[in-house]
């Protein structure tokens, strides 16, 4: 059963736990559909627009990672001083408008500063996704609730590369951009009918620097803010590495071009298996329980592939096995360290969001670029990336909780000392 909203929650329409569940999914698959989509379409679009290096169409992607990133920490201010609604739906109108100029786009460098522009825009939807739903819930129950969510927002990395072949297979690549286009604003619709106000009145805060300084201040101070925050940035960072170079790895490497979307829903399957079971599990035996054991997991199947590839190479079969089982682990840590880097945070929760979501988003993207460069024609530095981010997330973990993990529940690290 899903915990009722509190009543200060939605006071503008009677939205219940379901829908807010499925609406915020829908707004955290804006960004996974504005990464996802297109993979199928890059070889077209890097034709179309003169790329000739094949490493060099993986900037389409990064550009808009980087664009994410660099936002998100001007949404959270403008969040706790205007309101989580007012904001999300300019966002969601300038990613309408970002899209249907990446469509036109005619030359590499526009295509680059359209998707840097549309990913600045998609902020929007993962900062206020995650304040709205730290405005409603706590504990235990956020991290269910983001379990739901993920669950639910998980299905667009599943889809959205055969939507994007879909669509390639009637239309040229510029329609893809017309369906994002199409989606985002369907979502400012909704939004506007039927979600209200989730921040709380006592909560909104003035938007002078001084002011979000003091929360960034806090935010960066707090153990369990700054640890898991790196946690998730590794982790976060070695997927963006598997999903810039998945096109060409299983173009180039396994051979099944036509076979990539297919592949792409399989391996992330592991991660909506993961938020299903994280949803069915963390309330009984807690985000540090659940998150610190699914690290172990993520470390040693990460050692094991690495070395089983390096002695006897991997065949599709056994990079997927291991992809899936790694990406599975990937998804219990994700929304449990998210919760646990946002619960000392409550009422500064928009700022919070934004700071920890630049940091974490512009470090997962350079690792993603580092390892998405290094792609070789080889599974290595995708394997190896992994496996490296995974100890720098335990080292994160380690940060966070005083170099114990599995510590109770109750045990809130507080500021640095």
């Amino acid at each position: 059963m899903l915990s009722p909203m509190p009543p200060e929650a939605g006071t503008r329409s009677a939205i219940g736990p379901r829908e807010f569940v499925i609406l915020m999914a829908a707004l955290m698959a804006v960004n996974a559909l504005g990464v996802d989509t297109m993979l199928p379409g890059l070889p077209a679009i890097a034709k179309t627009l003169g790329i000739t290096t094949a490493n060099q169409q993986q900037w389409i992607i990064t550009a808009y990672m980087l664009g994410f990133g660099a936002m998100q920490i001007v949404y959270g201010p403008l969040a706790d001083r205007f309101g989580r609604r007012p904001v999300m739906l300019v966002g969601l109108l300038l990613y309408v408008a970002t899209s249907l100029i990446a469509s036109f786009a005619n030359s590499f460098t526009t295509m680059i500063i359209a998707r840097t522009l549309q990913g600045m825009a998609a902020a929007s939807t993962r900062v206020l996704t995650v304040s709205m739903i730290r405005d409603c819930y706590s504990g235990r129950h956020m991290a269910r609730i983001m379990s739901l969510t993920l669950l639910v927002f998980l299905a667009a990395p599943i889809f959205a590369p055969s939507i994007g072949k879909l669509i390639l297979l009637v239309a040229p690549w510029p329609v893809v951009f017309h369906a994002l286009a199409a989606f985002a604003a369907g979502l400012a619709i909704w939004l506007s009918i039927r979600l209200g106000e989730t921040l709380h009145p006592e909560y909104r805060r003035s938007i002078n620097p001084r002011a979000i300084l003091s929360a960034a201040k806090i935010v960066v101070t707090n153990r369990l803010s700054v640890g898991y925050a790196i946690g998730h940035t590794m982790t976060f960072g070695a997927m963006l590495g598997f999903v810039t170079s998945s096109q060409q790895l299983f173009t180039d490497v396994f051979h099944a071009p036509d076979s990539f979307p297919l592949l792409f829903a399989f391996v992330a399957l592991s991660m909506v298996f993961a938020a299903f079971v994280n949803s069915r599990i963390v309330l009984r035996f807690g985000s540090r329980r659940v998150s610190h054991s699914a690290l172990i997991g993520y470390l040693l199947i990460g050692g094991i592939h690495l070395i089983s590839g390096g002695i006897f190479g991997d065949s599709l079969v056994s990079f997927l096995l291991f992809q899936f089982a790694i990406m599975f682990c990937s998804g219990l840590i994700g929304p449990n360290f998210s919760a646990m880097a946002m619960e000392p945070m409550g009422a500064i929760a928009g700022t919070a969001s934004s700071v920890q979501g630049t940091l974490s988003t512009l470090g997962a993207t350079v690792i993603g670029i580092t390892i998405g460069q290094s792609f070789n024609g080889s599974a290595v530095p995708i394997v190896a990336g992994f496996f490296l981010c995974g100890v720098g997330a335990l080292a994160g973990a380690l940060f966070a909780e005083r170099g114990k993990l599995f510590r109770p529940q109750h045990a809130e690290p507080g500021p640095l000392q």
